[in-house]
């Protein structure tokens, strides 16, 4: 299984996001879009938006924290 999170530090949603992953011991990789340019570029390539959270589970590209969307895309 393979969850990516883009982030920035003052999302509320991310925080929602990791917290569910974490609660749930879902392991994630985050990337901070306000530090790293190239993760910005990845998450706008792969999503269309500019807006985070974007993630990346199992490849299907969600953005913002639908919960229902994640937990289809986690096959739970």
């Amino acid at each position: 299984m393979s969850v990516k999170i883009y982030t920035t530090p003052s999302c509320g949603y991310c925080n929602m996001a990791k917290a569910y992953f974490k609660k749930n011991n879902i392991q994630f990789v985050e990337f901070n879009v306000a530090k790293d340019m190239a993760k910005a570029q990845e998450m706008v390539k792969k999503s269309g938006q500019m807006g985070v959270p974007v993630l990346d589970v199992n490849g299907k590209i969600i953005v913002g924290f639908n919960q229902p969307a994640i937990e289809q895309a986690l096959k739970r």
